[in-house]
This record gives structure tokens, C-alpha cells and sequence, in this order.
């Protein structure tokens, strides 16, 4: 993944935050909406491409942007920083391989104890079945 390249093909937008603030919140944009086109970038491998499409597939928009926004700070500058952030972790988060699940096996000793355990519990059972 090209860091750099990827800082070239992201879009900014500045944006009034929602939430509490007062007129503050009302006249500032602080909030920063990011947009890459994961279509057609070029930042990324054919492998990492391909990972990151089916990883994200339900975040992409359909014309096959990516849409991340940031209000925490009241920092334009600093929700820039974030966003990106944001993205370069969600980038790498998707792209690593997924690990195969191995079948967890039960130990033969522990098999070996339920089942004498179930044939104690069986012949306490029938010992109470006495008849003459």
C-alpha cells in the first residue's frame, strides 16, 4: 500500500459537526468527510485490492467510493489527521489475510473419562433395579 499515492487520491470536505457546541458548532466547519474511489485507485497491490473490496464491500457507496468522516476534535486540521488515520487503519485491518479456523479436537483422555463416567452413573442406575 502507497501511503502517499493514497494521500493523492483522497478527497476532503469540511462540514459543519452536529451535537452540542452552541453557536459555535453553527458557524465552524469542523468536521471532515473523507471520499476515496476504491474503484479505481492505484495505492493499492491487485491482492490488496481485491481483499480490500470484499472486506469493505458493505462501507462502499455504489459508484465505488469510500466515505469516512471525523468530528472528535474541534481542530479542522487535527479531524484531517484522523480521518486518514481512520482510513489507513480500516485499509490495513482489510487487507491482511484472513485466518484459517482449525478444528479444535477433543482429547482421547477426556473421552475416555465421560464415557466412564457415563458407565458409573448407568450401573449406579441399574443397582437400583433389584429384583428377586
Amino acid at each position: 500500500m502507497d501511503i502517499e499515492q493514497l494521500h493523492n487520491e483522497v478527497n476532503y470536505k469540511a462540514v459543519t459537526s452536529s451535537g452540542p457546541g452552541g453557536q459555535h458548532v453553527n458557524k465552524v466547519a469542523t468536521k471532515v468527510v473523507l471520499a476515496w474511489n476504491v474503484q479505481e485507485t492505484t495505492a493499492l497491490t491487485v491482492r490488496e485490492h481485491e481483499q480490500v473490496l470484499a472486506a469493505l464491500s458493505n462501507k462502499i457507496t455504489t459508484d465505488g467510493r469510500l466515505i469516512l468522516s471525523c468530528q472528535e476534535s474541534r481542530s479542522q486540521a487535527k479531524n484531517k489527521e484522523l480521518v486518514f488515520k481512520k482510513l489507513v487503519d480500516l485499509l490495513e485491518k482489510s487487507s491482511k489475510p484472513v485466518k484459517k479456523r482449525l478444528k479444535r479436537t477433543t482429547p482421547a483422555a477426556v473421552k475416555r473419562k465421560r464415557l466412564n463416567d457415563k458407565k458409573k452413573q448407568g450401573e449406579k442406575k441399574s443397582n437400583r433395579n433389584f429384583r428377586l
